[in-house]
């Protein structure tokens, strides 16, 4: 049996993360994407474009600033040793090369051991990690590596699927290119057959 869980989008919160980042400075973060806009010739001045430069803080803001979360984790007091998988949750994020997004789905699933997680901490774990500049590759790792360590389960693996706007927006602007990255821990990576039921459900 495999508990199977299809995440809803919702709107992300604008915080900053409890002893970590902290809070942006949107009025800096205005001035300074005026004067970047200005220096590749754009007239912020027209009346279309006088609050562009605020709105743009605002929006780079919400993309990189994580919001913090407490992980619930709960004994697995009846011992539950099948797969538990959440798909298709939402993904934004910033290609740290180009500061330009890229969004698509996450796919979290574990093995339990003694405990198990609540299952919108995966959703807001893997938030955690896409409110920054990053590359998937990293993302993916760090959803695995944060779950494998503190939740210590049997296995862990991930799988994230995005379109990256650096790729099809420009250079080789490659539209409908999507790429995907995995990462999985355990007996998820170990055992041949734990990995194809795993990319199994995935694909269901």
């Amino acid at each position: 049996m495999v508990a199977v869980v299809v995440a809803q989008d919702s709107a992300p919160t604008l915080t900053a993360v409890p002893g970590g980042s902290v809070e942006p400075d949107l009025e800096g973060a205005a001035r300074a994407a005026q004067a970047f806009l200005a220096a590749l010739g754009v007239d912020c001045e027209r009346p279309g474009m006088i609050k562009s430069p605020l709105r743009m803080a605002q929006a780079y803001a919400e993309l990189l600033t994580p919001q913090g979360f407490e992980p619930t984790t709960f004994p697995n007091e009846e011992g539950y040793d099948e797969l538990v998988v959440v798909k298709e949750i939402p993904v934004h994020s910033v290609c740290e090369h180009h500061l330009l997004p890229f969004h698509g789905v996450a796919h979290v699933g574990y093995l339990p051991g003694k405990r198990i997680v609540g299952l919108s901490k995966l959703a807001r774990l893997v938030e955690l990690f896409a409110r920054r500049p990053q590359v998937q590759e990293r993302l993916t790792q760090q959803v695995a590596d944060w779950l494998d360590g503190k939740l210590h389960p049997k296995g862990v693996g991930v799988v994230v699927e995005a379109a990256h706007t650096c790729m099809t927006l420009r250079g080789v602007r490659a539209a409908g290119a999507v790429t995907r990255t995995s990462a999985l821990t355990g007996v998820l990576r170990e055992h041949a057959s734990a990995r194809a039921e795993f990319f199994a459900v995935l694909n269901r």
